[in-house]
């Protein structure tokens, strides 16, 4: 990665070692790491760690809608009681593998989880099979709730 830059610190990094995790450094160096991960222009990361869904959620603050700027590496985003995460089929897909499940284009598949090698858990809404499938041929299905317009009230879009 010749054009980019990495930045960090070996000791906030030992910090984290177990037998020093819960002092008072590591919780500093916990917080320093949610702090520059909101500020980042996209964010790749686990949000199984809650470390970056909650860096995720503060970066929502600063953007209209960061939902495009994160990539987990090992779960979808989620909270207690959310609705369903669906996704759309944009490439038919054959199984292969025996706990895989075939699926046609524009099926809904339900995701329960991704396996950090390129499959994800789910099951197909269309077809009632439910097993592994490749992340990559599907996209986000993102509900968008109805909200009251004000009219009144300008935003400047510049300031995002």
């Amino acid at each position: 990665f010749p054009n980019y830059i990495f930045y960090g610190d070996t000791a906030v990094a030992k910090s984290a070692q177990l037998n020093t995790r819960y002092g008072t450094e590591s919780l500093k160096g916990v917080l320093l790491d949610i702090h520059f991960l909101s500020l980042c222009d996209y964010l790749v990361c686990t949000f199984s760690s809650q470390i970056c869904r909650v860096a995720y959620e503060i970066m929502q603050q600063r953007l209209v809608d960061g939902a495009w700027r994160v990539q987990p590496l090992d779960d979808v985003y989620y909270f207690g009681g959310q609705n369903a995460h669906n996704q759309r089929a944009l490439l038919p897909n054959k199984a292969v593998w025996p706990n895989e499940f075939s699926f046609q284009r524009g099926d809904i598949i339900g995701t329960e989880g991704n396996h950090w090698d390129g499959f994800s858990k789910g099951s197909d809404k269309t077809n009632g099979q439910t097993g592994l499938y490749p992340s990559y041929k599907t996209e986000e299905i993102v509900n968008v709730a109805k909200m009251h317009a004000y009219p009144e009230v300008r935003v400047n879009v510049d300031e995002f």
